[in-house]
This record gives structure tokens, sequence and C-alpha cells, in this order.
């Protein structure tokens, strides 16, 4: 199997670690239309020998070319725009440099060969753990080394300051012996010891000498790796942490799942550690300036900056290091965080990125709502909030010796530390849940400042591909197939009208959320989230499995249904049901052979309730004017059989039960019965106006042709369905009936 189709099957968890291996510099896009050639090429060669990278390189523009001339014979607008603009990126960026392209996809084949292999060895050890580490960017790797550096310069600071305080005792000590002989207040010449005392002040020179010049070593050399320490912790911070919350934000409104922190955690507790040992050794600097001291002491000098400068980098780190791991969330609607109910306690994990194992150090949380927030109650329509909770304090505490409870204070060190969250929605009544979900889409959307509570007095407008990658986040998250191109283009012109090309078209908040659609009484957004609830509550499964075809237009359907057989049909959700419904369309000819398209009344949520989909279609039937039923349900389209598609996830018969029977009672069979949908339909062999809708075999319904759902036995269907068929006109759907379905049953006597 290819690389690439290898890597489509591996769990969430797996994949969203390859979404963050492409990028501009080589889309994905592109990995997936050439995937078997571009698997065919030595790219680590082509990244290493320039003549052999040009070869290749126009090699790739060749099967761009190709690949769009595919994509123009399918008349795929969107997809001839996608590559069209993908080989002209590349043709400005990398002609010149067709070596840089080379190591760019060979780095990336690479990987992806490492993330094959963990999900494999995963798999075959059993474990699930996370795949924190399997995917390193190369920015990722500069970090790392920038890290190890840093521990390995504080580590011969270390051995530095032992030397410094070696030759600082040594220089103490001689001087102190010269001091207390009076040797230094001696007159030096015309003295028998002059000599003597001249060469062992000489050398007290030099000790100083060389002890100045230590000291100013190690200044210079603490100055330059608290440079250092402070761009690895801006790229930490500013850049990772940075971009770990983004992630966080993403997987919030129902993106890809976002990475765990341990990496984060062993990367910040590293540069923590490091800025720890810094400041002790600047305290040890402090120490010996107190011993020795002279004129133009480097440590004297700089030693008050480079402690202002450790502090703040510590501080900072700290500050950074204090994030809101799971955002706040109902635990009755896990899949829509940021939307909290009045009077509903809510869960929320903070978390300290700063690991010391040898220190044991506890947080007591103070939580708050709309604090820094200005003047909340000065915004128009706003409340005031309070959270109500328990403030916890906690001690470890031990026995003492004599059996009374003790807690030893030592070192104790307080840290004010802050976070917060995203902003969130309250709601009163859980029906205004959906309006409240779209405000938390829009604004993560399109922002990630954590405290713009102004963001809705003039909403920014997003563009239709931010828009649609949001939408099909929201069936990915919930469900294990995300909307295709053609569904999301199907949305595209619901929101916008006709358009060749929907990229760049901007959507207003109003547009999204507030405004009706064009002839419906009901807004795009209410809309839609009507059916991600029918499809997680009721068809999921056939969701999963790619049998629905969703959101197609009607031009679109008839024009791939045409030249089908008669009995093909598809599954798509119905565009005038506000509470969501789902509906099939199938072709058929009527006795003049021509081609028929039909469509059966929706299906709601309170239908569902009562029957599956699955058992509707298998046991879908039109009744004619003769009173003979036909199934026109026969292939889900393309070609796939109705029983292959939707039988196993029918119930199976329940198996007759044998009742307790009295001696000389006679024996009396139960029929057993089968409901099925039935829509009486007399002119199913007339020319039938495409525009109606035909009863969907529920009562109730709204539609103009009477129908029901017929609770009956077996054998009176299958009298319905045969005795009259010797009579009946053998008309083009006479092969849409099923025998398969039809055999009757006589239950066990009583």
């Amino acid at each position: 199997m290819a690389q690439w189709n290898q890597l489509q099957q591996l769990e969430t968890r797996y994949l969203e670690q390859l979404y963050h291996l492409y990028s501009d510099s080589f889309p994905m896009e592109l990995r997936q239309f050439l995937a078997p050639w571009i698997e065919s090429q030595d790219w680590a060669y082509a990244a290493n020998k320039e003549s052999h990278a040009t070869l290749v390189f126009h090699n790739l523009l060749g099967e761009i070319d190709q690949q769009y001339s595919r994509f123009l014979q399918e008349n795929n607008v969107l997809y001839q725009h996608n590559l069209r603009r993908i080989k002209q990126h590349l043709q400005s960026k990398y002609l010149e440099k067709p070596m840089e392209i080379a190591r760019i996809v060979a780095r990336c084949l690479w990987e992806e060969q490492r993330l094959l292999q963990t999900a494999t060895t995963a798999q075959q050890d059993g474990q699930a753990a996370h795949p924190t580490g399997t995917v390193v960017t190369e920015k990722q790797q500069i970090l790392e080394h920038n890290l190890q550096d840093i521990r390995k310069r504080v580590q011969d600071m270390e051995q530095k300051m032992k030397m410094l305080e070696n030759l600082q005792d040594d220089f103490d000590f001689n001087y102190k012996t010269l001091k207390s002989a009076g040797e230094l207040s001696q007159d030096l010449n015309g003295n028998s010891q002059a000599a003597a005392t001249r060469q062992k002040m000489a050398q007290l020179e030099q000790m100083l000498s060389a002890l100045d010049q230590l000291r100013r070593q190690i200044v210079t050399e603490l100055a330059a790796l608290l440079q250092a320490m402070d761009f690895v912790q801006k790229n930490l911070t500013d850049e990772e942490l940075a971009d770990w919350k983004r992630r966080q934000q993403i997987a919030c409104i129902g993106g890809p799942p976002n990475i765990c922190l341990d990496r984060l955690e062993t990367w910040i507790t590293s540069l923590a550690e490091s800025q720890l040992q810094i400041r002790q050794q600047i305290k040890k600097l402090e120490e010996l300036q107190q011993k020795v001291s002279y004129k133009g002491d480097p440590i004297v000098q700089h030693r008050p900056a480079l402690e202002e400068k450790i502090v703040d980098l510590f501080r900072n780190l700290m500050k950074s290091a204090f994030v809101v791991e799971r955002q706040p969330c109902m635990p009755m609607h896990p899949d829509r965080p940021l939307v909290i109910k009045t009077g509903v306690q809510f869960t929320n994990k903070v978390r300290l990125l700063v690991k010391f194992p040898e220190l044991n150090y506890q947080l007591k949380i103070k939580v708050c709502i709309d604090k820094e927030s200005g003047d909340v109650a000065a915004i128009r329509g706003s409340r005031k909030f309070n959270i109500l909770g328990t403030n916890t304090k906690v001690m470890n505490m031990e026995e003492s010796n004599n059996g009374s409870l003790s807690a030893e204070f030592k070192h104790l060190v307080t840290l004010q530390l802050a976070t917060h969250s995203l902003p969130v929605v309250v709601i009163s009544n859980i029906c205004q849940m959906p309006n409240a979900w779209a405000s938390i889409l829009w604004y993560n959307m399109l922002t990630n400042h954590p405290k713009n509570v102004n963001f809705f007095t003039k909403p920014p407008v997003g563009t239709w591909d931010q828009v649609a990658e949001v939408l099909s986040w929201q069936f990915s998250s919930t469900t294990k197939r995300g909307l295709t191109i053609e569904q999301l283009t199907t949305l595209a012109e619901k929101l916008l009208g006709p358009s060749v090309n929907y990229s760049g078209c901007q959507i207003t908040w109003a547009k999204f959320c507030k405004e009706n659609m064009a002839g419906k009484g009901f807004s795009f957004w209410v809309w839609l989230d009507n059916i991600i609830d029918l499809v997680k509550k009721y068809i999921l499964a056939l969701w999963n499995e790619g049998y629905i075809m969703g959101f197609i237009s009607k031009e679109r359907e008839r024009a791939i249904l045409s030249p089908k057989p008669p009995g093909t049909f598809l599954l798509r959700f119905s565009e005038s049901s506000k509470e969501g419904g789902i509906t099939f369309t199938w072709v058929e000819k009527d006795i003049s052979g021509k081609t028929q398209i039909q469509s059966v009344e929706p299906y709601t949520k309170q239908q569902l309730n009562s029957m599956s989909f699955a058992e509707i279609i298998m046991g879908y039937k039109i009744m004619d004017a003769t009173n003979i039923l036909v199934s026109p349900l026969v292939y889900l389209f393309p070609e796939i059989p109705k029983e292959d598609a939707f039988g196993k996830y029918c119930r199976p018969e329940a198996q007759p039960d044998v009742d307790f029977q009295e001696p000389g009672c006679a024996i009396q069979p139960y029929l057993k019965t089968k409901f099925i949908c039935v829509t009486p339909c007399p002119s199913v062999f007339m020319d039938f106006p495409d525009s109606e809708l035909l009863g969907n075999g529920f009562p109730g319904t709204n539609s103009g042709n009477t129908s029901d759902l017929f609770p009956m036995s077996p054998r009176t269907l299958d009298s319905l369905m045969h005795t009259e068929v010797q009579e009946a006109n053998p008309g083009p759907l006479e092969s849409l009936t099923l025998d398969m379905e039809l055999n009757s049953d006589v239950a066990s006597p009583m």
C-alpha cells in the first residue's frame, strides 16, 4: 500500500501530527494529488545534487500539468484553481532553487515514515500513547539544540565558578598571610628580606591579575548566556507556547486535537532549571565580592544588572508557564466548550509547565470572571456574573513522633501567577446553545485575542476559506468524516449564491447566523446546526460510511442520477426543514421511457425516533393504482446494492416466542408484523413533476400525497406484492420488487 494511503488510515491524534508537516512551502494538496509519483522519486539524492534536483523539479511541474488536464476533463473548477495557484507559487519560489524544494519534500517523506513507524509500534504494543515528540519540525530541533547548548554552558560556568572560588581562596590566603606577618608594611629597600617580599608581592599581583581576568571572563559569559536564555525564552513563549494556544483555540471549535503539553513542559522546565542555576551562580559572585574586592572589580560593576536580568527572565517564564490546559466546558456538552449555563457546574483545568521533582509546591486557585475587562456594565446588553464555588486549601501533613499532625514550612516562596481562559458565552437556557456556539466559532475563527469583549459590537467578516474549514470541523470533530469539496461548494452556494470560485469571498456574521436564507424562515447556521445534531443522534453510522451525500444541489442531483439505471438513489439533507431532515432521491422510468427524478418528503428527528433510517430505506415501498407495492430503491449511488449498504444496520427479526400451553387448548398462531413505509402514489407510472415530494410513509406529514406507516403481516405484504402481479402492467418498475424480504412466517403456537 502506498505510504500516503497508509497515513490516511491512522488515528486522529497521528493525523494531527501529519497536518503540521505541511505548509505553503509544500502544500498538502499537492502531496494528495501526486502521491504515487512523489513517493517514487529519490528526493534525498536530489537534495544533494543540483542537476538531479533541477530535473526532478521540472518533472514535478509536468506532473502538475497532467493532473490539471485531468481536472479540466472532469470540469472540476476548484481543483483547477488550486493546482494553478500551487504551480505558480512553486515556480516563483523554487525555479532558481530546486534543491530547496527537494530537501523539503525529502524531510516530509522521512517524517511521514517516522509517524507510520510510531503508529505501528504503538498498535503492536497495545499502547495508546499520544505520539508526542514524533514529528519534530526544523524550528523545534533548533530550539532543542539551543536548550542543550544552554545547559552545557551553565555546567561550564559551574566549573569556572569553582575555579574562581579556588583562585580567590588562594589569593586571599596568601594576602592574609603576608599581611599577618607584617611584610606588606615593611620597607622593602635595604632589607635582607626585600627580595623575598617583592617576589611574594609579585606573585600576589599575578594572582590578582588572574583573578580579575577570570572575573571579567565570567561576567562577560554570564551576560552572553543571559542573552541566549532571553532568545530561547522568547522562542518558547512567543512562538511555541503561542502556537500551542492557537492550536488549542482551533481544537475548541472542532479543529485537529491539540498536542499535549509534555514537550513544552520539558523545554520550559529545562530552561527554568538553568535560570535557577545561573541565579545561584550570581549569588555566589556576590559572596565572592564580599570576601575580596578591589578597584575596578567587574562584579561590583555588572552583578546588579545581571541579577536584575535573571530575576526578570525567571519571573516572566513562570508567568508564561501558567496556562489553561482545558478550557471551561460543561460535562454534558463536551463537544461544545466555552459555552456555560447559569446554575450549572463546568470544568476547567490549569497547569504550571515547570516541574521541579525536588520541590513540593502546590497551587491555590482563585477563579474570577471579567477581570481586567474594563467596565463591563457599560457595554450595551451586558450582564455581570459571579463564579460560585469552594476555595480549598491543601497542605501536606505528616505524622509527628507524638502522633499529632504537623506541617513543616521551610524556604517558603510565594509566587503570584495569573492566566485566563478564552472568552466564554453564558446562556440561561439550553435552547440558546446553537447561537452561543456560533458566537464561539466566529470569535475563535477570526481572532486569538483573549479579552476582546467588544468583538461582537462590530464583528469582522470572515472569508469562505475560513468558514469552510470550520464547517467541516463541525462534522469531523464528532464523526469520522468531514465535508468534501463538493459538499462545501453546495454550502457556499447557499450562503453566497452561484459563483465559479468562492475562495476569498467574504461572509458577514449576520449572513452566517442572523439573517434568514433566501426564501426560508431561518438562518443558515440554525439549519446547519440541526443537521449536525441529526447526524450525531440518528444517522451517524451511515454518515461515517460515506453513504450520505448530504449537501448537493438539485441541478447536480439530476445530473448525476439521470444517466444511472432505474432504482439508483442517493441520500441528501433537506433544504427546507429548519429542524433538520434527510430524504432520498431516486431515478425511474415512466411508461414512455422518460427519466423521472423522484424525492420523498424529508424524514425528521421525530420520525427517526420511531424507526431507524436504514430500516426505512430497506422497507420503503410505493403503492401504485393497482395496489401493487414496489420498491423504488435498488442501488445506492453510484452502484452499491441496497442490502449491502444498509442491511447490517437493520435489527434482525426477533425469534418467535413459545408461550406456555394449557393442556387441551387449541393452538392459534400469531402472525408476525413488520413496519414498512408506504407511499400511495397512483401516478407512479405517469409524468410526475420533479418539484413535488412524495409522501414519506409517516402519518401527519404535510405532503400533498397521502401516506401511512403500515404495520402489516408479511403474508399480507406478500399478497399485495404478488397476487395481482399477473394482471399488472410489467412496466419499468417491475424489476424493483424485492422478493427476498417478503417471505411470510408463522409464529409458534400459543
